[in-house]
């Protein structure tokens, strides 16, 4: 199965809430919109996802914000961006959320700095950010891309005030 069996209860949560949401990605954790597709009833829950992976596409999401690209700042600009479109694309009455990741994973070329992620979910109440660390040394790229993911789709879970923990 595509979905890992621990999770296939709260992403059929997420859709059986009435949260809508648009997701941006990058670096990372696109894996989990896979997931998110897997379950029956993803077209009530995704309005619409993007993975803004080059430079270029992210500085269409963020505005000249003159942070990292894998910063907090980043991906609270990504979650502002992805709330907005939101309130666009939603049809009717929904509570909406925006969310925004981007990471620096295990890559095939020399990188300085961390392997981490930043997760920022931005709804009507207000933002909210984390940071996720990653091991290096002993993690793949796949690892890594599979606890990012797991992360999404337990933080949207919470934001739809889903108590299944991943």
């Amino acid at each position: 199965m595509i979905v890992p069996p621990d999770l296939v209860k709260c992403i059929a949560a997420i859709h059986a809430a009435p949260h809508r949401l648009v997701l941006a990605f990058a670096g990372a954790g696109s894996l989990g919109l896979a997931w998110l597709h897997a379950i029956a009833g993803s077209s009530r829950t995704v309005l619409e996802a993007i993975d803004a992976y080059s430079s270029r596409s992210r500085l269409a999401l963020t505005g000249d914000i003159g942070a990292p690209a894998v910063s907090a700042e980043t991906a609270q600009a990504m979650a502002a961006w992805a709330y907005r479109r939101a309130q666009v694309l939603s049809e009717g009455e929904w509570p909406l959320l925006g969310v925004g990741l981007t990471a620096a994973i295990i890559t095939d070329r020399q990188r300085r700095g961390a392997d981490h992620a930043f997760l920022s979910i931005q709804s009507a109440a207000g933002l909210q950010t984390g940071h996720l660390t990653l091991d290096r040394a002993n993690q793949q790229r796949s690892d890594q891309e599979i606890l990012v993911s797991r992360w999404l789709i337990g933080e949207i879970a919470r934001a739809c005030n889903i108590a299944i923990n991943p």
